[in-house]
C-alpha cells in the first residue's frame, strides 16, 4: 500500500514543503530513505522502527520505501521522524488515511515519545501560508508554532496520540499564545543602565546617536576605560522590538535551536558578543549541510559586538563589509543557496596599541612604532568606511572613579531614542526595509539632509580636510540626519553637521 503525508524542511530563514511518501510492498524486509536525505534523516529508520514497537504497532516485515519529495532538495534534520513513522502505519493498513492536510514534524524517541525539532515558526508560516488545514507537532514546539496566526498547531507527546489524532479517535486543542502578553515582556531592566557608567559623556552620546539612527561604532580606549561596559549598554535604550520584528528575530533563533522552552516568542533585541577566535563560518553561517545563521544573523535588529576587533581573523572582519551594505548575507554552497537577514548596529572595540596605554598619561606605551602600524593595519580602510562613529574612551580620573554615576538613566536616554526613530518611520512610511536613518540611499540623502549654504560650505571644507569617501560623506550626513532628529529640528543645521563630523575624524585615534 502507498501512503503521502506532508512535513517540511528549514532553507535559509524560510521552509518548503515535502511530501512524505510511504511505500510498503511485498518482497524481502528492508527500510530505505531516498530523496536526497542527509545522515540524520537516514539514521531515522531505528528510530522509527523501536518507536512503532514500543507504540503498540507492529512493524511491517516487508520491503518499506519512504521518498521525501521534491528529490533535489538536500533534507536534513530529525524533524521527518513523525511523519514517516505515521506513513508507514497508513501504508501497513494499521492507521486510516487522515481526512485533513496536516503537516507532521517531531523527531521520535525510541519508546515512541516525540522529541522537539528546530525551525517550527518558519514552518508554522509557510504552512499557513500554504493555506492548510494544521500541524502536528511535540508539545515542546506547540507554542511557538502558535505564533502563525492562521494555522492550527496541535501538539503531541507520542507516536500513538498522533496516530490516534490522525484516525479521528483522539481530540487536541491547538496551542495559543497570547501575542499581547508575550510583548509586554519586552521591556526589562538593561543588562548594563547607562546611568552606572561613570564619566565618559561623548561615548554616552554616541551611543544614544548610534541607538536613534541605527548607525555603526567604534570604540577606542585603554584597557578599563569602560567600552565594554558601553557596548552592553546599548539594546536597553534601543526601542523594544515590534511583533513584526520579534517573529523575525524568533524565526532566526528556531532555526538555530535557541528559542527558550518558556518563551516561545523572542522580545528582547539580540546583543551577540562572540570571542575573536570565532571561524568564517561562526560569523556569517554555514556548516554542515544546509548553512545555518551566523552570529550576523543571530544579532537581526539587535547589537553585534565585537570586542578587541585587530584580534579577530582579517578574512572574518573583510566579510563583514557586504552585510554591513546589504543588512544580509548570502551563503552559496554545493547545490544551495540561502540568504540571511543581517539588520544590526556593529559595535567594536579595541585598545590604541597592543599594550593598550598609547597616550596614556599615567602608563607609558611599550610597543614600538612598527606593532603599531602592524596592529592597526588589521583593520582596513574599507572596514573602517563602514563605521559611522569613531569615540575615543580617555582613561577615567581617579575623581571620576570615585564619584557616585550621576548621568542619564538608559530609560531617560531610551525616550529621546524613541521619539527619534518615530519621526524616522513616520519619514520612511511607505518604504519596507527602511526605518532608520542609516539605511537611507543617496536618493533620500538628496531629500531628506538639505544642508544650508552656511552647512554645505563646513561639508566642503570636512571633504577636503579628512579627505572623506563618497560612503563616508553619505554617512556624515545620515549621522547629521540623526543628530538633528534627536533635537527635533526638521532641517540640518552647522551644530549638527559640526558634531557629525567630529566622529569621522579617525585620523589621530588610529
Amino acid at each position: 500500500m502507498f501512503a503521502r503525508l506532508l512535513s517540511a524542511v528549514v532553507v535559509g530563514i524560510d521552509a518548503q514543503l515535502v511530501e512524505v511518501q510511504c511505500d510498503v510492498a511485498s518482497g524481502l524486509p528492508a527500510f530505505q530513505v531516498v530523496g536526497l536525505p542527509d545522515k540524520e534523516v537516514t539514521e531515522s529508520r531505528e528510530r522509527i522502527r523501536s518507536a512503532i514497537k514500543n507504540s503498540g504497532y507492529s512493524f511491517p516485515a516487508k520491503r518499506i520505501t519512504a521518498n521525501l519529495a521534491p528529490a533535489d532538495l538536500r533534507k536534513e534534520g530529525v524533524g521527518f521522524d513523525l511523519a514517516t513513522a505515521l506513513g508507514i502505519l497508513i501504508a501497513s493498513g494499521q492507521l486510516d488515511p487522515p481526512s485533513a492536510r496536516h503537516v507532521v514534524l517531531g523527531e521520535l524517541s525510541l519508546d515512541g515519545a516525540v522529541r522537539e525539532v528546530r525551525g517550527v515558526l518558519p514552518i508554522a508560516l509557510q504552512a499557513e501560508a500554504a493555506g492548510l488545514e494544521g500541524m502536528i507537532v511535540p508539545e515542546r514546539n506547540g507554542p511557538e508554532a502558535a505564533l502563525a496566526d492562521g494555522i492550527a498547531a496541535y501538539p503531541v507527546r507520542t507516536l500513538a496520540e498522533a496516530a490516534a489524532f490522525l484516525a479521528g479517535r483522539l481530540r487536541l486543542t491547538p496551542a495559543v499564545v497570547d501575542r499581547e502578553a508575550l510583548l509586554a515582556q519586552t521591556r526589562t531592566p538593561p543588562a548594563v543602565d547607562l546611568g552606572e557608567i561613570k564619566g565618559q559623556e561623548q561615548a554616552k552620546r554616541a551611543a544614544e546617536i548610534a541607538a536613534a539612527g541605527g548607525h555603526n561604532l567604534l570604540l577606542i580606549g585603554p584597557p578599563g576605560a569602560g567600552k565594554s561596559l558601553l557596548a552592553r549598554s546599548l539594546p536597553g535604550i534601543l526601542p523594544a522590538l515590534s511583533f513584526a520584528e520579534a517573529l523575525e528575530v524568533t524565526r532566526v533563533y528556531s532555526i538555530a535551536g535557541l528559542v527558550e522552552r518558556t518563551t516561545p516568542l523572542v522580545t528582547q533585541r539580540p546583543f551577540r558578543a562572540p570571542h575573536h577566535t570565532i571561524s568564517y563560518a561562526g560569523m556569517v553561517g554555514g556548516g554542515h549541510g544546509l548553512p545555518g545563521p551566523g552570529e550576523i544573523t543571530l544579532a537581526h535588529h539587535g547589537v553585534l559586538f565585537l570586542d578587541e576587533l585587530p584580534e579577530f581573523d582579517r578574512r572574518v572582519l573583510e566579510t563583514l563589509r557586504q552585510p554591513l551594505e546589504d543588512r544580509a548575507i548570502q551563503l552559496a554552497r554545493a547545490g544551495v543557496s540561502v540568504r540571511y537577514p543581517a539588520d544590526f548596529t556593529l559595535v567594536g572595540a579595541l585598545n590604541p596599541c597592543p599594550c593598550g596605554h598609547l597616550g596614556d598619561h599615567l602608563r607609558a606605551c611599550t610597543c614600538s612604532p612598527h606593532e603599531i602600524r602592524r596592529y592597526r593595519k588589521r583593520i582596513s580602510g574599507p572596514f573602517l568606511d563602514r563605521i559611522d562613529l569613531f569615540v575615543e574612551l580617555p582613561r577615567l580620573s581617579p575623581a571620576e572613579l570615585l564619584a557616585r554615576p550621576a548621568g542619564e538613566t538608559s530609560s531617560f536616554v531610551r525616550g529621546r531614542v524613541v521619539e527619534a526613530r518615530r519621526v524616522q518611520w513616520e519619514r520612511m512610511k511607505g518604504k519596507p526595509g527602511r526605518f532608520s536613518n542609516a539605511r537611507l540611499d543617496s536618493r533620500e540623502i538628496a531629500v531628506h539632509c538639505a544642508l544650508s549654504p552656511d552647512t554645505r560650505r563646513l561639508l566642503e571644507a570636512a571633504i577636503d580636510r579628512f579627505a572623506l569617501s563618497a560612503r563616508a560623506y553619505t554617512r556624515v550626513l545620515r549621522v547629521a540626519r540623526t543628530i538633528a532628529d534627536l533635537e527635533g529640528a526638521s532641517l540640518i543645521r552647522v551644530e549638527h553637521l559640526a558634531e557629525a563630523l567630529q566622529y569621522r575624524s579617525i585620523d589621530d585615534l588610529l
